[in-house]
């Protein structure tokens, strides 16, 4: 600062008993200090929401991971004909009369021979042995032979489930004290396997089965998957998408540019925003008394669990809409109408497709929301239904039985078996995954097209 800009140079005396503008006085000190503390709280909020976040990423994946591996148990097993086809005339009609437990032999004989060939010694009984595979694993041999009986009289390779205490005991989530009153394993069995581990015939890897396949008994929860239920989301979404785009961007364009405002446009968007803040619950309610009991449609088809979602999602889209239609500015329609324009030109010709960017991102937000609900399904019965094969049409897909990832999360989760509750974890990433994704695609959507005025 030089002397021609110092408060004497350019005449200003300082007032006395007042401090000078230089200085800073006791209320300026306490405002920056009061700013200071508000600026330190807000980086402490978000600290603490960023390592709640982290923590709760790192339970999801630390618990769930071990979902998408799974032990297998490699064995040879010979494939008797006097066992399997004792007339020896490869009739698929009487191959089929054998049922699930006429195979069960077979395993019990190829752990048996196993262990001899290793040179393992163990004082378990075949049956015992055999124990170790999943209860799915006799089924696997008799789906085998149906397909293709001239397998009959070989010896075949399988790769076999391992059962769900054999997997728990090599992810750590079974231990030798925690078996003590087990009766689905015991010690001898777990020094088999450890044996086993140690010769190759166990190993863990990746379990694709898991992302594709379908829900299994309380028995069998080694075999349990997530590919059902996720075309059971698929079709929803597909009816949630059909429905709900189309009549919220119509509605949305009626109450923003042609609908009079008066007392009863007014209670229309009162009423619409009320519905996007009633809980789910109250939807499943509404679908289970209109759609199952009222129309007759089937239970925990995915068509209903559509329209009721549909009915959810509309508030969300309107709103979404409306303000991307308000965020064009008024030039845009008053230079439509200048030119000779209609109204609906104007709207369809230049608003609306200067909206789409905000519509696009609303309906992905708004589906995204409506992929996580729970409690709209459980009303409706698209829980607990154990669905064995992929629809084979369209048709099928949204009218057949079948559940959704958050209803079979749930399943999963409130089962005794602590193999289904991993797989609620597993579950959750592959949701998880689900809503990141829309939710990317909707960022992305919004500024590839979005426009700045």
């Amino acid at each position: 600062m030089t002397d021609a800009t110092t408060p004497s140079a350019l005449g200003i005396t300082p007032v006395p008993g007042k401090g000078s503008l230089l200085v800073q006085d006791a209320r300026t000190r306490k405002r920056n200090a009061a700013e200071t503390r508000f600026k330190a709280y807000g980086i402490a909020a978000i600290t603490i929401g960023m390592l709640m976040l982290l923590i709760l990423v790192f339970n999801i994946l630390t618990r769930g991971v071990g979902a998408f591996q799974q032990t297998f148990v490699t064995l040879e097993v010979q494939l008797l004909e006097e066992k399997l086809d004792k007339k020896g005339n490869r009739n698929i009609e009487d191959l089929k009369k054998v049922s699930t437990f006429g195979y069960a032999p077979l395993l019990r004989g190829a752990f048996e021979t196993e262990i001899a060939r290793m040179g393992i010694e163990t004082d378990l009984k075949p049956k015992a042995m055999a124990g170790l595979l999943s209860a799915g694993a006799p089924a696997q041999l008799r789906n085998l032979v149906l397909s293709d009986p001239d397998v009959i009289g070989t010896v075949q390779q399988f790769e076999f489930l391992a059962s769900s205490r054999v997997d728990g005991y090599l992810k750590g989530r079974v231990s030798r004290d925690s078996i003590a009153n087990d009766k689905n394993i015991s010690a001898e069995q777990l020094d088999l396997v450890d044996h086993l581990v140690a010769a190759g015939a166990i190993k863990k890897r990746f379990n694709l089965d898991f992302i594709t396949g379908a829900d299994s008994s309380d028995a069998r929860p080694e075999a349990a998957g997530m590919g059902v239920s996720m075309l059971g989301s698929f079709f929803m979404m597909l009816v949630v998408l059909v429905l709900a785009l189309p009549i919220g961007v119509a509605a949305s364009i009626y109450l923003e540019e042609f609908a009079p405002k008066n007392w009863l446009t007014d209670i229309i968007e009162v009423n619409i925003s009320n519905l996007a803040a009633v809980p789910s619950i109250v939807f499943g309610i509404l679908g289970l008394a209109v759609f199952i009991n009222y129309m007759h449609l089937p239970t925990s088809a995915p068509l209903v669990g559509g329209l009721v979602l549909t009915l959810m999602t509309l508030p969300t889209i309107i709103i979404s809409t409306r303000a991307s239609l308000k965020a064009v500015p008024p030039s845009i329609r008053d230079a439509a109408l200048g030119v000779g324009a209609s109204k609906m030109q104007s709207v369809f010709h230049h608003v609306l497709p200067l909206a789409a960017p905000g519509i696009l991102t609303g309906t992905i937000i708004g589906l995204a929301q409506a992929l996580g609900e729970t409690a709209p399904l459980l009303l409706i019965g698209m829980v607990g239904f154990i669905a064995s094969n992929p629809p084979d049409s369209i048709a099928s897909g949204l009218l057949d039985p079948n559940s959704a990832m958050p209803a079979q999360i749930y399943e999963w989760a409130k089962r005794a078996d602590p193999a289904f509750y991993e797989r609620a974890w597993g579950g959750i990433i592959i949701l998880l995954l689900f809503l990141i994704t829309m939710n990317t695609i909707a960022v992305i959507l919004r500024r590839r097209f979005e426009r700045r005025w």
